[in-house]
């Protein structure tokens, strides 16, 4: 299929040059800094705080509760690499050249990138961390989400992909972890649970504080008192 629209009239080349044109007009090393941070910075910070919010969730007084968490911050990395699989054949069937191979001008701080350009693999695995977390968590998942931001405009700064690369991957990312989240809860929820009860992989869904833990053991009855504790006067009326 050709390629979208890639003259210069086109808004979505315009704003491409004004971004990229910053990193034209920066100094050298922020320029390779953002260069860095948009091609592993970013997501290796996704990467970490999912696991931050995996490591929280776990901390529930009731194991259903944190099993259900677990299970949700578990299914934004499985979005996100299952997205990504989705776009294969989207970049296939699109065939979109990348920017700098149409475009002169640009300031081209990655190299080496000879694939399609929409949709863009770094704005979808951003986007679906980031939506994820906010399945699982909505202070993780801000956080998140702005991280994935920060990526796409990263990646149209860095001169690898056009605006409307990064708008589709987010799109892409967003919808695959909504629609398919229902399913998704419904199958890891019970593994998480079943995983939650075992003495080897307890940890991994629940390790509640140990005043959480005291308060989940069932507690014995009045009329479960032994006949001898029964019989004793409360210290109360013996001071009386």
């Amino acid at each position: 299929m050709a390629g979208l629209d890639t003259t210069g009239s086109n808004p979505d080349v315009s704003l491409l040059y004004d971004i990229n044109g910053l990193a034209e007009d920066s100094p050298d090393w922020l320029a390779k800094s953002v260069a860095f941070i948009g091609e592993y910075g970013l997501l290796l910070a996704l990467v970490l705080l999912v696991l931050w919010c995996w490591w929280g969730q776990r901390k529930r007084g009731v194991l259903d509760d944190a099993a259900s968490s677990v299970a949700a911050v578990v299914w934004a990395p499985l979005a996100a690499g299952l997205a990504v699989l989705v776009n294969v054949p989207i970049r296939g069937f699109v065939e979109r050249r990348r920017p700098f191979k149409d475009h002169d001008g640009l300031e081209l701080l990655v190299h080496g990138k000879t694939d399609f350009s929409f949709v863009s693999d770094h704005a979808t695995l951003a986007m679906a961390l980031g939506v994820g977390l906010f399945v699982a968590n909505r202070k993780f998942g801000l956080v998140g989400i702005a991280l994935a931001l920060l990526e796409g405009f990263c990646r149209v700064f860095m001169g690898v992909h056009y605006p409307t690369d990064v708008v589709g991957g987010f799109a892409l990312g967003t919808a695959v972890v909504l629609l398919l989240s229902p399913l998704a809860m419904a199958a890891l929820t019970p593994v998480a649970k079943a995983v939650g009860r075992t003495g080897w992989g307890g940890r991994l869904v629940w390790s509640p504080q140990p005043e959480e833990a005291v308060a989940e053991l069932p507690q014995p009855s009045p009329s479960a008192a032994s006949p001898a504790s029964a019989s004793v006067p409360d210290e109360r009326d013996l001071a009386a």
